[in-house]
């Protein structure tokens, strides 16, 4: 049998053990046994999330932990600030117009930072404290851009807003801390960086957001934070969860925490540099040019004018076994991306290096076989 190699943003490649966990026979939700693994399970998640805040579990999608970030602190009516520069940040800013927010997009084009200045002189302006939250993507995995959230919480210091952070597709790989940046929403989904399949989302709330809540009145209902705090006290949720991804959780935050955070993090900036440092070899551009901008666990590729993205992709998928995504919205023709988050290793950037290059000689561009490759090496080696 062929191996199979997923790079793409997410889902990402499940772990064998997490899959085994999931095959564990399914308990009763309203138990003890369940009790024990939610109590235990989210105490891991606070770890992960570096917090002393509340932590909850939903059975949902990532876009259902933003729905849920958003309606239980806010009211309709309520001023909200969206920062965006990618499809996320519209996602977002799209969640809270539709329950009534009246938003104010500051929106930068696709693949440039935020306008941090902007924010600054708006949030100075707003002397009778009108704006209630301000919306935001760590890492827009549409762009392959890693916006600076630390300097947003700065910014916001002295306006009392919340600030309500998508951090799908970063937490985990790289330092987020939640309580130290003041960090008022924080969400997350499974199929990320835990290794685990999708099915579960978490969402982390300050004291602050939670004493938001007590007069938010956005309509909700199955994302209540409230009622899953309530139900958390007597070691349940509101609703039948997905109770093989809990069970999966826990062995995934073990797996986790064995390989020490600092590995994690240094594991996800090697095999970004080695990425980089391929697509630079080859002769192809990258979206995100700054370094320090760029994502540590999805990278943007500008395709050559001559190049038919889909029949790249279609050529790795069916030739070599290498998926990788296609660009997002107004980048869907021009930009194709590689995702190396979660289960993904130096290894599997070396096979999708060597896809890659043989998929485009393939569509007759100009490739040298193996350059992208040694350059992978060579880093990967130099950061050992």
């Amino acid at each position: 049998m062929r191996k199979e190699f997923l790079m793409i943003p997410g889902p990402t490649p499940v772990h064998p053990d997490i899959t085994r966990e999931m095959s564990t026979p399914v308990f009763n939700h309203r138990g003890p046994k369940f009790k024990e693994l939610l109590e235990e399970v989210t105490e891991g998640l606070k770890n992960f999330f570096s917090t002393k805040n509340h932590v909850y579990i939903l059975t949902a999608s990532g876009t259902g932990a933003m729905e849920a970030g958003i309606v239980n602190v806010l009211s309709p009516g309520d001023r909200v600030i969206s920062m965006i520069n990618g499809a996320f940040g519209h996602r977002l800013a799209q969640i809270s117009e539709s329950y009534g927010a009246s938003v104010e997009k500051m929106e930068s084009d696709f693949g440039e930072p935020l306008k941090y200045d902007l924010l600054e002189e708006r949030l100075a302006q707003d002397t009778s404290k009108e704006i209630k939250a301000i919306t935001v993507v760590h890492n827009e995995s549409s762009t392959g851009m890693m916006n600076d959230v630390a300097r947003l919480s700065r910014i916001r210091q002295k306006h009392p807003c919340l600030i309500i952070v998508d951090t799908i597709s970063s937490l985990g790989a790289v330092s987020f801390p939640v309580d130290e940046w003041e960090i008022d929403v924080c969400l997350t989904a499974s199929q990320k960086v835990l290794m685990m399949p999708p099915g579960l989302s978490f969402v982390s709330v300050s004291k602050k957001a939670w004493d938001s809540m007590k007069s938010a009145s956005m309509s909700h209902f199955y994302f209540s934070l409230q009622r899953v705090q309530e139900f958390f006290d007597i070691g349940q949720t509101p609703f039948t969860p997905a109770v093989p991804q809990v069970v999966a959780l826990r062995k995934a935050l073990e797996l986790y925490f064995s390989q020490g955070r600092e590995n994690v993090y240094h594991r996800h900036e090697v095999v970004f540099q080695a990425l980089r440092a391929a697509v630079k070899a080859i002769g192809l551009e990258l979206l995100i040019k700054e370094e320090q901008l760029a994502s540590r666990t999805v990278t943007a590729i500008k395709a050559p004018e001559d190049l038919d993205i889909n029949q790249l992709r279609s050529t790795m998928r069916e030739n070599y076994g290498v998926e990788i995504a296609g660009g997002q919205g107004k980048l869907s023709q021009t930009t194709f991306r590689i995702g190396h988050l979660g289960g993904i290793f130096e290894m599997d950037i070396i096979a999708a290096v060597a896809a890659l290059e043989m998929a485009l000689l393939e569509q007759n561009q100009e490739v040298e076989l193996g350059s992208g490759v040694k350059a992978a090496q060579q880093t990967i080696m130099q950061m050992q």
